[in-house]
């Protein structure tokens, strides 16, 4: 038997055909390029149509499909929330999907859960029953495993962390995409740094080499590696906020493990020992030293390795 994995994100698609034991048959990564609402319905069909055509389904029947989409996926309609893919307010996706390939399942699921899935199979979460896999990328979501399951509240939008408060007074800013979010991650520390970048004239750094409007999370990183000082400050607060969040977490969901993935870690993971100082501050402190922080073991493919378990574990 084998399984299909679709990982669709904000900017590609990533699929794979899985055994049943996890081994990789084949992968797929295709770029959107600018693909707005049934163009991308079109591209994933595409990528099921070329793994479909494999070799070694002819030896191993295709059991389910999984797909893990960027935002939130309504289980019982069949229909995905992507704010990242224009068209994808209330997108028919498994419907879509279902009537291309068949009487074969397709399950859908957020990039969070299917995060948190993957790390749960084959990653660092293996053996867990209680992990938060936190992805901090263009945007901050968890994936919050609770006695085995995902937890996904009343409308399947549990784990939209970067909407946590983290700060106050509020501030406008934070309408669009949340507190934490907007602080600390991908998008959220390239948009600190142009504030900082147009407020500070003397600044004469690596960053100030940079066009401002082109500065992204990785230049920020880059530029805190070799001792920049705007970059140390940049980081520095994103450190406060990342330990903030993990302290929220530890006290709320007492969890074995956070697991920290996602496109900044990554390049950030080597800061994850001065996040759990930070988080010791503020955290319920039997359940703070009970918790291990961890970085991915997956390395950017955990949404697709969850994408095959969901398709495994959810087959019809």
């Amino acid at each position: 038997m084998a399984v299909l994995g679709i990982d669709i994100g904000g900017t590609k698609i990533a699929s794979a055909l899985f055994r049943e034991n996890g081994d990789t048959l084949s992968r797929q990564n295709d770029y959107l390029e600018g693909r707005q609402g049934a163009e991308v319905g079109e591209q994933v069909r595409g990528q099921i149509n070329n793994l479909r055509k494999h070799p070694g389904l002819k030896e191993d029947k295709l059991l389910s499909i999984g797909i893990s989409v960027p935002g939130i996926s309504y289980r019982s309609e069949g229909t995905v929330w992507a704010p990242n893919i224009p068209g994808w307010e209330n997108y028919p996706l498994r419907d879509e999907v279902q009537s291309f390939i068949g009487d074969i399942p397709v399950n859908i699921d957020s990039d969070r859960a299917c995060c948190m899935l993957g790390e749960l199979w084959k990653g660092s979460a293996r053996g867990c029953k209680n992990a938060i896999f936190l992805a901090v990328g263009t945007g901050i979501g968890a994936g919050i495993l609770v006695n085995g399951k995902i937890l996904r509240g009343n409308n399947d939008i549990a784990g939209s962390v970067g909407w946590m408060a983290l700060n106050r007074p509020f501030d406008k800013k934070y309408t669009g995409c949340g507190c934490f979010e907007y602080h600390a991650s991908g998008e959220g520390i390239a948009k600190v740094c142009r504030a900082y970048l147009s407020e500070q004239e003397n600044y004469r750094g690596s960053l100030a080499k940079k066009k401002i409007n082109e500065i992204s999370a990785h230049d920020v990183m880059a530029a805190y590696k070799v001792g920049d000082s705007l970059a140390g400050k940049i980081i520095g607060e994103s450190v406060e906020y990342w330990g903030m969040a993990v302290a929220n977490l530890v006290s709320l969901f007492n969890p074995e493990k956070i697991i920290f993935g996602g496109g900044l870690f990554g390049p950030a993971k080597a800061l994850l020992p001065d996040i759990r100082k930070e988080a010791e501050k503020w955290a319920q402190p039997i359940s703070m030293k009970q918790v291990r922080l961890d970085s991915s073991a997956l390395e950017g493919r955990a949404g697709v390795y969850g994408a095959a378990y969901l398709a495994l574990k959810s087959p019809g």
